[in-house]
């Protein structure tokens, strides 16, 4: 059932934008990151634009500077169900931690939102490694790296199986490392079935955790050669573990800043990051490599030294996979500092694409005819504005190189991802 006749198209909805100073304009208000109309509207644009889904990120705590920027403040599955019932087609993809979270919690309420919203949901996969998040729920320290891998293949394994039970009446009976389960879920199957599984990590364990059960990757690769081998590594993980790796969708975050003229895109992008120290890139830079920021000189490039990887990984405190990303920018054009950091729109961690409609347009289809990626989980520089601009001129184009659908076709997030309903495989097999 996979395909990939056009690319994936998501918007990773940051609240107000990815810029630190989408804040300043003139279509948000002071409240905007917690006004669920914003988040609606934002739906509703997407929607029309065909975008196959709405995306949110997560994390159970501070997670940005509120001197810079709004910090994600609504819990996710809360705005997920004010967009399902404004929209009728536009996917929903909520972010849940393995390590803060309880599987049949969690298993109800995403089957409880794909059930009501006709089978639109999936769930994005992820970790967490933030010690801001781990106070917030009692943790002395955190678990290290091993331990969280671990407990995430646990709590997928135990969630699918609870998903499964909504379809099949068969309670679930686990008794495992870290969770022990006896029951069913209450809630009946959705028009897939099931929600789909979105994993979000990036280093090595991540990668395995989603060639074996994710169907789709949210991955942060800054350069094309960089993008291939990602790509080629998760679809190898997949076909090993006896999946086709058709079903997996690989997923960059791509994050845009789009003006009539890349003068104008450039003069954009100096506006939103205006009142944004230097400090504040580098201080993202330095835990993003696990070094002090007085190691790191705006005017010189980052020293081979300094690009080994962690010496305890194993604890390390930041994304392995955005770190890799980094590295393999910073060696394959070695730029100074402080164009690394513009590269990274300020640390973000994803590609960044500054320019024209059609520049927009020419990244995506280079990286999706190149075999780098099935599509992009969309991020831009201001919400609701930058969104528009894209739906109305880059979607257009695309459209014209048979790269993007014209209207929505499949009723579920599984099909239009390409993905068999559960079930399928047992009946075609």
């Amino acid at each position: 059932m996979s395909r990939r006749d056009h690319a994936i198209l998501n918007v990773n909805v940051l609240d107000v934008g990815v810029a630190p100073g989408a804040w300043t304009l003139d279509d948000v208000h002071a409240r905007s990151f917690v006004d669920l109309d914003h988040f609606v509207d934002i739906a509703r644009i997407a929607e029309r634009g065909t975008l196959d889904a709405f995306f949110l990120a997560d994390g159970p705590g501070f997670w940005e500077n509120p001197r810079v920027k709004p910090t994600r403040a609504l819990e996710p599955s809360v705005i997920l169900g004010a967009v399902a019932a404004a929209t009728e087609s536009l996917g929903l993809i909520g972010t849940a931690s393995t390590t803060f979270n309880d599987p049949y919690d969690l298993a109800e309420r995403f089957a409880t939102l794909d059930l009501l919203s006709g089978g639109r949901v999936a769930w994005n996969v992820v970790t967490t490694y933030s010690p801001t998040a781990s106070t917030n729920f009692g943790f002395e320290t955190m678990p290290d790296r091993d331990e969280r891998y671990r407990r995430a293949e646990e709590f997928v394994a135990l969630v699918t199986s609870l998903w499964e039970s909504t379809r099949t009446g068969v309670p679930v009976a686990h008794h495992g490392e870290f969770f022990r389960v006896e029951g069913a879920l209450r809630v009946p199957a959705s028009a897939q079935g099931q929600p789909a599984l979105i994993q979000a990590g990036g280093s090595p364990a991540g990668r395995e955790l989603a060639g074996r059960s994710a169907h789709g990757v949210f991955s942060a690769e800054l350069t094309l050669d960089a993008g291939i081998r990602h790509y080629r590594h998760v679809k190898d993980v997949a076909r090993t573990a006896g999946r086709d790796p058709g079903e997996v969708k690989i997923l960059p975050g791509l994050i845009t800043v789009i003006g009539a003229t890349e003068r104008e895109a450039i003069e954009r992008y100096d506006r939103l990051r205006a009142h944004v120290s230097e400090g504040f890139g580098i201080e993202r830079l330095a835990i993003t490599l696990d070094v002090p920021v007085s190691a790191l000189d705006l005017d010189a490039p980052v020293p081979e030294t300094l690009l080994d990887a962690p010496a305890d990984q194993a604890n390390y405190g930041g994304s392995i996979g955005f770190r890799e990303s980094v590295v393999a920018l910073a060696r394959e054009r070695r730029p100074s500092v402080r164009q690394l950091l513009r590269e990274l729109s300020g640390g973000s961690g994803h590609r960044v694409v500054i320019g024209t409609p059609e520049q927009v347009a020419d990244t995506i289809e280079e990286w999706f005819r190149a075999g780098a990626a099935d599509g992009f989980n969309l991020m831009p520089d201001a919400l609701p504005s930058g969104l528009a601009t894209f739906v109305d001129e880059v979607v257009p184009i695309l459209r014209r190189r048979g790269l993007f659908r014209h209207e929505y076709e499949e009723t579920t997030l599984r099909e239009r991802f390409g993905v068999a309903l559960p079930g399928d495989r047992a009946q075609s097999a």
